[in-house]
């Protein structure tokens, strides 16, 4: 049985004035059916890049996609043409953005938005549209759903929009979900809320997610395996038990110790990963982590290592083996 995503190979590199950055670095993964895929590394590391490209919305110029293969139901993405994908985005994957304020048009109301999907990719009526719209609020939450159909973003607070952006990802019953470091901008007891709602919308949908954050903490229960990101390039690669108790990568394991935990009381301060993130304009020929690495060898400086299993389902890149 094919993935319902397999991503081979892929490179994405923006020209730039100052030159070539080198922003996702020969990167390959699956999602299957019902699974929860979660991406994590720092800023910069190339996770929203990567994902964009699925749906073809990597600006270009200056951005570009130089090599690799997309993957969905066995259909290669990237040979479609802007019209196919047309069909594709919102009906067959839908994304969840960071920032449902510059997401959402500000002079278009809710309802509009909303209604706008379901008309263009399932021909619904206006009036059919109108009840789907209603449904959608209530799945998420929002209360009197039929009078906030006639308001505008600005009228919603912000774990408010973000459940607007939820339910219009919905709209079309997508196989795949994106979400893209979708809590961010929320205050923790929405974050908590948010989450909780995708988890059981997941479940009731039977949609594949796919979950980009920063926070490795926040992905413990809510995903089925991780992807650990740095400089472009995948680190490490397990299910989510197989991480959190056998963290194999430097990187991962320093993201782990920097987390605060509640059953240690500390004393001093957390720890950090010392050293900033590589420059991708004159990406290092050794692994890109090696100059902030507590365990480098000669060896990671010269030659970038490849993703290897070192047990079922678990893949490091990685000349050391910690």
């Amino acid at each position: 049985m094919i993935p319902l995503l397999e991503v081979k190979n892929l490179a994405i590199q923006f020209l730039t004035l100052d030159g070539v950055v080198h922003g996702v670095n020969q990167i390959s993964y699956q999602v299957e059916l019902g699974e929860t895929l979660g991406i994590v590394g720092e800023s910069g590391s190339g996770k929203s890049i990567s994902v964009l490209s699925i749906l073809g919305l990597i600006p270009s110029p200056p951005g570009k996609v130089t090599q690799g293969e997309i993957l969905f139901q066995g259909q290669n993405l990237l040979e479609f043409s802007s019209q196919q994908l047309q069909h594709i985005r919102g009906r067959e994957i839908a994304m969840i953005f960071q920032d449902p304020m510059t997401s959402l048009n500000p002079v278009l109301t809710i309802g509009k938005q909303l209604t706008e999907a379901l008309q263009v990719h399932l021909k619904f009526t206006s009036e059919q549209a109108k009840n789907r719209a209603i449904q959608l609020l209530t799945q998420v939450g929002i209360p009197n759903p039929e009078k906030r159909l006639k308001n505008y973003p600005h009228e919603f607070s912000g774990g408010m929009r973000q459940r607007v952006m939820i339910a219009m990802a919905l709209a079309c019953q997508p196989k795949l979900l994106i979400a893209d470091e979708p809590t961010t901008a929320l205050d923790v007891t929405v974050q908590a809320q948010v989450v909780e709602l995708i988890k059981q919308l997941r479940t009731q949908e039977k949609m594949s997610v796919i979950w980009i954050t920063h926070d490795l903490a926040l992905l413990a229960g809510l995903a089925d395996r991780i992807l650990v990101m740095y400089a472009g390039k995948i680190m490490e690669q397990a299910t989510v038990h197989q991480l959190y108790k056998n963290p194999r990568h430097p990187y991962t394991i320093g993201l782990l110790e920097s987390l605060p935990r509640l059953d240690q009381i500390r004393q001093d301060s957390l720890p950090t990963i010392e050293g900033i993130p590589p420059n991708l304009i004159d990406y290092p020929s050794g692994c890109p982590f090696a100059p902030r690495c507590r365990f480098a060898l000669e060896q990671c400086f010269q030659e970038n290592p490849p993703l290897e299993s070192i047990e079922p389902n678990h893949q490091v890149a990685c000349w050391v083996k910690t």
